[in-house]
């Protein structure tokens, strides 16, 4: 290619400007300007033979840039190179079908859509916009315009069921459907639900105008709905004691499975992705963590594709695992939690070498990781993300940031959690009988465990400290606020337990802490801050609050150290407060305001408050089995009737006792009682 040029597509912001060394096929400097909007610069090379060839670009300047592409090309044709706006139109066009039900075709894709349902009044109404969330919070009072518009670059179809009236202790079944596939099949569908299900509503309260001649038009949704309410009810299955939290807990799950944002764009592909939330239509990895422990309650297929979201190829050269939000590394504990539920060796096998991958990063080891850049070998993930625990007013994070400390001063959870997920992985490598990899993340955990401890504790608060250090990332001392007080009185200053690496001083100490009405515990569980620390607050988002999932680490943790009673208490406290709260407002908050007791922040949350589901599980649902962090399950086998447990469990801990829950039925026979009858292996 003779006379060859590289024209490259970007974008900046108007007025910046920036500067790209390239190297490798030429040395040439190229610099740009931005004007808002895409824009080309050119890159003239020398003439190319035919052959392989690389070149890299470097970054010369602090700007941000966007770069869309490349095209290489003789420089006599750059004329013919064009960028054409690909025109989308999410207008449909609507067919209503005799039967009342309607058609829809979308200009680019070859496709038909079919809606039907069974229910007048109705109309179809039209949403002009993007997303509908934040949309219809504004317009949800329109009852009259049948078209609603908005910023107009989506569409959105809707069949308005206006009014469905419901007597006091009454239901009704409504029946709808959706369909897509080539035009005659659609209409099929469609006239064959107008057929079968016409009148569907009789006796749900719509009258005998609607009935059919025969009922047995409407077997085959019936039999659809029964099944799927059957297994909504076995989802619930529960003991006595667990009947009162059942309102509360059917709200959570609801939330939960119905948490689902399309499409999310990631590595080149779209998924269905759990949000915490359907105001957050992207990804967050401390919280899908979480929704999977709950969707694990719920359905494991689910909870296993959860998982595999954040988790990446080995080898994968653009991401050792997906990250977004506080980089608090809960998809281990899922995947612990699932092999305990399963045993399943190609899980096992599948995640692996994924997990390890995403270990070897968080840990510092792997590729372009900085988090073990520091020389007292904490580690430190700043670089990725402002949140260290996903507390994001925690008194010491707020205080790092505001003095610009990034590069010199280390949390405590981060390496913290790095050793808690060291041990989950070497549990795994000795079940594949991977010896290698067990040594390493002995070492690993050794040279971890001294860094906290050489340098973190705080005997006179009885809290581990963030570390200050110098330029040479030396640790200096621990960082303490305005009135020389350990400034990681919290959470935070005692996640050494979960990691399970203190000693016995240590441990009471925290315990203590714990457990102390002056401290972090409250009427409404643990407390993020220490209440008597000068920095806590009674107004802050988590300052001030209590939430769940720092709950649930503690909770296992308490099984791993043989605390049951608090353990139970930790669970019991939070299950009571949730059902409370979600009684009285049918929300499902996400964090608890200390002062009032009372729910805040998004009002359907289906991420970190999902750990009242497991609870639910843990102590009322027959069938089940626990562990805290220590404990592998090798074998289970629970009877028919859940009246007995046979287990075999692999103990990697070093504590004297360790708490395992059960949950087995009691069963009577001939006025005699029986009790359920566990027996478990532990090695």
């Amino acid at each position: 290619m003779e006379t060859a040029t590289i024209l490259m597509r970007y974008r900046m912001e108007k007025g910046m400007t920036g500067e790209l060394v390239l190297s490798g096929i030429r040395d040439f400097a190229v610099y740009l300007k931005g004007s808002g909007d895409f824009d080309t610069t050119l890159i003239p090379l020398r003439d190319l033979q035919a052959g392989d060839y690389s070149f890299q670009l470097t970054s010369a300047s602090p700007s941000t840039l966007e770069i869309d592409g490349f095209v290489l090309f003789p420089s006599p044709e750059r004329e013919q190179i064009k960028f054409v706006k690909k025109t989308y139109h999410p207008i449909p066009k609507v067919e209503k079908q005799e039967n009342g039900s309607i058609l829809l075709k979308y200009e680019d894709i070859g496709s038909y859509y079919g809606i039907a349902w069974l229910f007048d009044p109705s109309e179809i109404r039209e949403f002009h916009t993007d997303e509908l969330d934040r949309f219809m919070r504004h317009t949800i009072h329109n009852h009259v315009s049948s078209v609603l518009k908005g910023n107009g670059d989506g569409h959105f179809t809707d069949v308005f069921l206006r009014p469905i009236d419901l007597k006091p202790q009454s239901g009704r079944i409504i029946y709808g459907m959706v369909c897509t596939g080539d035009k005659n099949g659609v209409s099929e569908k469609l006239t064959r639900f107008a057929d079968n299900a016409r009148g569907a509503n009789r006796g749900n309260g719509i009258g005998e105008s609607n009935a059919i001649e025969s009922f047995e038009a409407i077997e085959s949704y019936e039999g659809i709905y029964k099944e799927k309410r059957e297994k909504v009810a076995d989802l619930f299955r529960h003991t006595p004691e667990g009947k009162r939290y059942l309102f509360s807990q059917k709200r959570m799950a609801a939330t939960v499975l119905t948490n689902v944002v399309y499409p999310v764009y990631i590595k080149r592909g779209y998924i269905k992705h759990y949000t915490p939330g359907r105001w957050w239509d992207c990804l967050y990895t401390w919280d899908s963590g979480f929704i999977g422990l709950g969707l694990s309650t719920l359905d494991l297929e689910r909870a296993i594709d959860c998982l595999n979201a954040y988790v990446t190829d080995p080898g994968d050269d653009q991401s050792a695992f997906i990250h977004h939000g506080s980089p608090v590394p809960v998809q281990f504990y899922l995947f612990l939690e699932l092999w305990n539920r399963t045993q399943l060796k190609d899980l096992l096998r599948f995640f692996y070498p994924r997990l390890k991958q995403y270990y070897e990063f968080y840990s510092g080891k792997l590729g372009s990781s900085t988090t073990g850049r520091l020389k007292s070998n904490l580690l430190t993930t700043w670089d990725y993300f402002y949140n260290s625990g996903g507390w994001d007013d925690y008194p010491p994070q707020g205080y790092v940031h505001r003095e610009k400390l990034e590069k010199s001063v280390a949390p405590v959870i981060t390496t913290s959690q790095c050793i808690r997920i060291a041990k989950i992985m070497r549990m795994a490598a000795s079940a594949l009988g991977y010896t290698e990899d067990m040594a390493e993340y002995g070492k690993d955990i050794e040279l971890f465990t001294a860094a906290i401890q050489n340098d973190c504790w705080d005997a006179e608060s009885g809290y581990f400290s963030y570390v200050r250090h110098d330029d040479a990332g030396y640790p200096t001392g621990i960082l303490k606020d305005k009135n020389g007080v350990n400034y990681n009185m919290g959470l935070d200053g005692v996640y050494p337990l979960v990691a399970g690496i203190c000693n016995m001083e240590q441990k009471q100490k925290i315990l203590y802490s714990l457990t102390s009405e002056q401290h972090l515990w409250t009427n409404i569980g643990i407390s993020t801050v220490d209440q008597s620390a000068p920095y806590y607050r009674i107004d802050g988002y988590w300052n001030g609050a209590v939430w769940m999932p720092h709950q649930w680490f503690f909770w296992k943790t308490m099984l791993d150290i043989g605390a049951d009673d608090f353990a139970a208490k930790i669970v019991m406290t939070g299950l009571d407060l949730w059902e409370r709260e979600v009684s009285c407002s049918y929300r499902c908050f996400e964090h608890f305001i200390l002062e009032s007791g009372r729910g805040a922040g998004w009002h359907e949350f289906g991420g970190l408050s999902s750990p009242v589901l497991c609870w639910f599980e843990a102590y009322f649902k027959p069938g089940t089995v626990t562990c805290g962090f220590d404990v592998w399950i090798e074998e289970k086998e629970f009877s028919p009737s859940n009246t007995a447990l046979l287990a075999k469990l692999r103990y990697f801990g070093k504590e004297e006792s360790i708490s395992i829950i059960a949950v087995v039925l009691q069963i009577t026979l001939n006025n005699t009682g029986s009790h359920g009858v566990i027996s478990i292996d532990v090695i």
